[in-house]
């Protein structure tokens, strides 16, 4: 197993990656502790059966420099084959600015093919490479150095495997025509804004009922100081206060240190110093705010008229369209998508590109009364009425 520590070395395997069609990309990364990701590993594959077709990078190196690989990435005429990227592509977002291009997403790839709702890596070792996977190092702590023989071997299979699956997926998708669905998908996954968390609208993620605009101006405010806070100590956003605390705050309207001493939900470390003014501050603000700014909530939904029973109709239609196309429920249609659909909204993510062609153009006829559903054992039949 090779181990690259030197930006010599690393633009030697990036340089030799350039002649082949495709590059396998996996990390080993720790997140619990930190605000963002800290890259510990990197694993590149090439084609080939070799031993130094597959390598090891080693970013925590000292004097390794990542530039060639960045490089690699920016190389239209290189595929980067990636299972689940979505994290790993934030942590190159976060690092140089770069999201590899073009881009293939094996786990996305199988939900397209058949191999149902966002299918492990592990069921695809099996299914596709006729192999099987040691997990037993997938939890160990990737920044002690040196790795272990079970550590690096793990790591390695994470692409050397990756390569058969991708080679197998994505010749399916050229035979069957569905490689232009899989682009479609990975479009999210290459849009830079999927990667970026604005502390202004952190708010949004919180789980809250209210119709209350002022409360709503007080959660922004915390929200925001919360994500700032987390941002510059590079912690995680729950060990500033939890999501709990912050509803807490934003319903108490605490105005000074007696008061955050009152809360029930507020971690002890969060009621002195640098937290204790930013949450102070941050509800002064959100008092202070102007009613014309308020927040309003989403309540697109509360205001639909949707149809019990065509919302049904329209799940089952969704069970057979999907199984008859082989791909996943999920990835078609969400089950917020079919209730809008039946409450007469078209402007759904169901209804257009190859969603359209698979679900939503049946869909639309349905609800307009072109066709029906009937049952035979446990088929589901589409009549044209």
């Amino acid at each position: 197993m090779i181990t690259i520590t030197t930006t010599e070395a690393l633009s030697d395997f990036c340089t030799r990656a350039r002649a082949h069609k495709y590059v396998t990309v996996d990390t080993e990364f720790l997140r619990e502790r930190t605000y963002y990701a800290k890259l510990c590993l990197v694993q590149l594959a090439m084609p080939g059966e070799g031993e130094a077709d597959a390598v090891l990078v080693d970013p925590l190196a000292k004097g390794l420099s990542l530039d060639p690989l960045y490089d690699l990435f920016r190389d239209t005429g290189v595929v980067k084959v990636f299972h689940a990227a979505r994290q790993d592509l934030e942590i190159f977002y976060v690092e140089a600015g770069v999201i590899p291009a073009p881009l293939f997403d094996t786990q996305v790839a199988a939900m397209v093919a058949g191999f149902g709702e966002q299918v492990g890596y592990e069921t695809l070792v099996r299914k596709i490479a006729k192999s099987s996977l040691d997990k037993t190092s997938r939890f160990t702590d990737w920044s002690r150095r040196p790795l272990t023989d079970a550590q690096k071997t793990y790591a390695l299979a994470d692409v050397t495997h990756l390569r058969q699956i991708y080679e197998y997926l994505a010749g399916d998708l050229e035979k069957s025509g569905r490689t232009g669905w899989v682009e479609e998908e990975i479009g999210v996954l290459s849009d830079p804004d999927t990667y970026v968390t604005e502390p202004d609208q952190a708010w949004k993620r919180l789980k809250t009922r209210t119709n209350s605009g002022r409360f709503l101006a007080i959660a922004r405010e915390l929200a925001a100081f919360r994500e700032r806070h987390a941002q510059e100590k590079n912690i995680p956003r729950n060990r500033v206060f939890k999501d709990d605390a912050l509803l807490e705050l934003a319903s108490t309207k605490p105005k000074s240190a007696q008061d955050l001493g009152r809360s029930r939900l507020l971690l002890r470390e969060a009621r002195k110093g640098d937290v204790a003014d930013g949450i102070l501050a941050a509800v002064a603000a959100g008092l202070a705010a102007d009613p014309e700014t308020f927040p309003a909530p989403d309540r697109s939904r509360d205001k639909l008229n949707v149809n019990p029973a065509l919302a049904d109709l329209l799940r089952v239609l969704l069970k057979a369209k999907s199984e008859a196309a082989g791909v996943a429920q999920k990835l078609i249609a969400t089950a917020a998508e079919l209730d809008e659909i039946a409450a007469g909204r078209r402007d759904v993510p169901a209804l257009k590109g190859w969603r359209k062609q698979v679900f939503g153009g049946d869909a639309i006829r349905l609800c307009e009364g072109q066709l029906a559903l009937s049952a035979k054992g446990t088929d589901v039949r589409i009549i044209e009425l």
